[in-house]
């Protein structure tokens, strides 16, 4: 890079002051990168430079923590794992909020009167299994996770960093919606009836997103759960939605969980292998 030419002290000002636009920003700091004469005439505070490098190092070495990092640090979650976990975009206020909202929802239109109790209670337990896998969706993969190209060169990639993220939203959305259960009127069955299909839908996504994307094997389950609610209740007959939560169902929900995850152990390697799968 030349430096025949030299900065005026207008410029200089201008720099000093924070008054440069971003493109000439850009161009005078280039240049005092390769002209010392330049970098000398721009007055250094040492003391606050000192101070603002000491900042800026404890802020990467030691960053603060909040109080559920605090919580879980206490709790004897190693810090490494701590951080990977912390940057999940599913565990975002928006997320947590949006969630929080639907269940309420379901929630209080069910105690809009007896009427209806049953109604918005079949609605929860059709959407209730539906939110874990929402939230795992959302856990990892570049189409929802902007530091997916960062953590997916860590050491703690692929299958750790895909589990321990898929354990953290979905204990996130079990405790609300267990919340959110007890809160419901009607048969005391609505408050754990949801947990074994949830189970399924969970683990079967994980064990899918060993041949797809994590995005998309969410979208397969999810939308074959939900052709299966709108089949049993166009069959106009609530016994059939009923059916769905039944002994019955709920063991094979529970067999179905248990081949889910022995396939995710057996593949659990395929994470990330983009299209040599």
């Amino acid at each position: 890079m030349t430096t025949d030419w030299h900065l005026d002290p207008g410029l200089i000002e201008q720099y000093e002051t924070g008054a440069l636009q971003p493109s000439r920003l850009m161009a005078v700091e280039a240049h005092l990168l390769a002209c010392a004469d330049c970098r000398a005439r721009i007055p250094v505070d040492d003391t606050w430079l000192a101070d603002s490098w000491s900042a800026v190092y404890d802020d990467i070495h030691a960053p603060r923590l909040g109080p559920l990092q605090r919580i879980l640090t206490r709790a004897g979650l190693p810090e490494h794992r701590l951080r990977l976990l912390t940057a999940t975009p599913a565990l975002r206020w928006s997320w947590l909020l949006a969630t929080g909202a639907v269940l309420m929802l379901a929630v209080a239109a069910a105690r809009l009167g007896a009427d209806g109790s049953l109604l918005a209670g079949q609605a929860f337990l059709v959407l209730a299994p539906i939110l874990p896998v929402v939230a795992v969706s959302g856990a990892y993969g570049p189409p929802a996770d902007p530091m997916h190209e960062i953590t997916g060169t860590t050491p703690a990639a692929g299958p750790a960093l895909v589990l321990w993220r898929a354990v953290s939203v979905i204990g996130v959305a079990v405790l609300m919606a267990t919340a959110a259960a007890i809160l419901l009127p009607g048969p005391g069955w609505y408050s754990v009836a949801w947990l074994l299909p949830a189970l399924l839908l969970c683990t079967g996504t994980l064990a899918l997103a060993t041949v797809l994307s994590l995005p998309v094997a969410a979208g397969v389950l999810g939308g074959l759960w939900l052709t299966g609610v709108l089949v049993a209740t166009g069959a106009g007959d609530d016994r059939a939605l009923a059916s769905m939560f039944g002994p019955t169902a709920q063991f094979a929900y529970l067999l179905s969980a248990a081949l889910a995850a022995a396939v995710l152990i057996q593949r659990r390697r395929r994470f990330d292998l983009g299209e040599s799968r």
